[in-house]
């Protein structure tokens, strides 16, 4: 959403809070393919409520990832979420891209908590131009102080950063380049990260309803150590469905589920809220990525909850990544898809 200066080559660059992915992609006779990609792990308490606490690891971590994998290139695409960002569709009076850049700062005002002198504002006309008085606008603001939590650890890690993406708005552009989805196809995209799950419903290419939730794989980890008294990287290898020690199935699926009914629970309410405000609209598919997507039990829960066809998204379905990469790619492609939209904005006019 928010350029910060043109550049060819841009990495995808998802900082989150147990990992960091870096994503290169490029071009050739219209064909997309990966140059390079990598996965960095942070310790806990680094990234803590999508913010960066611990500004010196994140930047070391993220010039170890680059050297590890010889991504020169030095600018970057990155993205946010959480609570200091605000999506919002604003129904406005139909103006000019000239008009509408005159006016949307003392509308935003009316839908923003925060100060207008605080946050960057970026916006786009979801509506085609059919002669209706009103227009649909998607207003997106971010507080400052975020975007420069972000791009400062970016410069202290030698990089340049060009674009501050929205998390929801990254997995969705990722979405439309490798399925392209039909006008009328309504689908919802979640990202389960370590800490927070984003939420896009979309409609074609326009997204509907965006929502950010407070819950994440690292409550599968907590309770996994809390209830088994286990250290935290076994924790975490029997989230994925690794085998740890003599800890069973039947110890370990019951803890999984009460902490996979949760996150179904608020998935639950957000496309309730999503009904009631957008009627008529239905969500045919759920697609699933982000780190704690391949959880046991995560996807047969959605499906028979929501009654819908549930898959994990894959990043690399219209996207040459090299056969030497093909064991890596398939046991980590969920938790790419950001990384894979945010690389994709090289292709872009900024």
């Amino acid at each position: 959403m928010f350029g910060l200066g043109g550049a060819k080559a841009i990495v995808g660059l998802d900082i989150g809070s147990s990992s960091i992915k870096a994503v290169e992609l490029k071009k050739v006779k219209g064909e997309i393919s990966v140059v390079a990609f990598g996965v960095e792990p942070l310790g806990s308490d680094i990234v803590v409520d999508s913010m960066i606490v611990d500004s010196g690891s994140v930047s070391t971590a993220i010039a170890k990832l680059f050297n590890d994998h010889k991504i020169k290139a030095k600018s970057v695409a990155t993205s946010v979420s959480g609570h200091s960002v605000i999506v919002k569709k604003i129904p406005m009076n139909t103006a000019t891209d000239g008009e509408l850049a005159e006016t949307i700062n003392s509308e935003a005002a009316q839908h923003i908590p925060f100060d207008i002198a605080d946050v960057n504002i970026d916006y786009q006309i979801l509506t085609e131009d059919n002669g209706e008085p009103q227009m649909d606008v998607l207003l997106v603001a971010v507080k400052k102080d975020k975007i420069l939590n972000y791009t400062n650890v970016l410069s202290l890690a030698g990089k340049a950063p060009a674009i501050v993406d929205i998390d929801a708005f990254a997995l969705q552009n990722c979405y439309e380049y490798n399925y392209e989805p039909a006008p009328g196809t309504t689908v919802a995209l979640l990202n389960l990260g370590a800490s927070v799950m984003n939420i896009n419903i979309v409609k074609g290419t326009t997204p509907l309803f965006t929502r950010d939730v407070s819950v994440g794989g690292n409550q599968y980890t907590d309770s996994l150590q809390k209830e088994l008294d286990l250290g935290f990287d076994d924790a975490e290898s029997l989230k994925l469905g690794q085998k740890v020690g003599t800890v069973s199935e039947d110890a370990k699926l019951p803890i999984l589920q009460q902490v996979t009914e949760i996150i179904v629970l608020e998935i639950q309410k957000t496309f309730d809220f999503f009904r009631a405000t957008a009627a008529g609209e239905h969500i045919e598919r759920i697609y699933l990525a982000g780190g704690s997507s391949k959880v046991p039990g995560l996807i047969e829960a959605l499906r028979q909850e929501f009654s819908l066809p549930v898959e994990i998204l894959n990043p690399f379905q219209r996207i040459a990544a090299g056969g030497e990469n093909a064991e890596f790619i398939e046991q980590n492609a969920g938790q790419l898809a950001v990384a894979v939209g945010l690389a994709l904005r090289s292709f872009e006019d900024l």
